[in-house]
């Protein structure tokens, strides 16, 4: 059987959980009375109590923590890559993070959020001031901006956080050429109207 996008195994109109490692590949299932097992080649990677119900989704919870492990992981991992890209020396406050035993989600989150307020570049110039006074912290980071902030003069940066509705509705829209809506009306036009102009 083949198992798609998501982490379940269809046998017999319910779906059985397998690990997240295992998805959009072709599983074997083999199945009496009391159970459901599958398997990749030899290697048996779930063991289920079989379900008579119908459209019935059957889990086990070391597959459903595990998935929700590795998707937590790839959130972090996209907005270290995300700090990276925008403060190069962001990976090196979070080395330093890590080598003291600070929660580096954390640090990440916090991170990201003065990257929306204040923008890469004085992002990245309080994260050097930060490293240079050996405090491999967001808070240092923020004083730092403030510092910057407050000698440039500059009012306090406003967070502008917009409901889901509003963004999309505000999302911006590319355009595209014009010359097809005159196709559209010359092909709606009867033929005779042509021929008078």
């Amino acid at each position: 059987m083949q198992v798609g996008k998501t982490p379940y195994a269809r046998f017999d109109l319910n779906d059985y959980t397998v690990p997240h490692t295992h998805v959009r590949r072709t599983l074997s299932v083999l199945a009496d009375d009391q159970r459901v097992r599958v398997f990749d080649g030899v290697q048996e990677i779930a063991n289920h109590s079989r379900s008579y119900d119908s459209g019935a989704q059957v889990e086990d919870p070391p597959h459903i923590q595990a998935l929700v492990e590795h998707k937590r992981q790839a959130r972090a991992h996209r907005g270290v890559d995300r700090l990276s890209h925008a403060a190069p020396a962001a990976a090196r406050l979070l080395e330093r993070a890590a080598e003291r035993g600070h929660n580096l989600g954390a640090i990440t989150a916090s991170l990201l959020r003065l990257l929306d307020r204040y923008g890469a570049v004085a992002l990245e110039a309080a994260i050097m001031e930060a490293l240079a006074r050996d405090v491999p912290h967001p808070n240092a980071v923020r004083l730092a901006l403030e510092r910057a902030r407050e000698e440039q003069g500059q009012p306090p940066p406003t967070a502008l956080c917009l409901s889901e509705a509003v963004a999309r509705r505000d999302a911006p829209v590319r355009s595209h050429a014009l010359a097809s809506y005159d196709e559209i009306i010359e092909a709606a036009q009867p033929q005779g109207d042509l021929d008078e102009q």
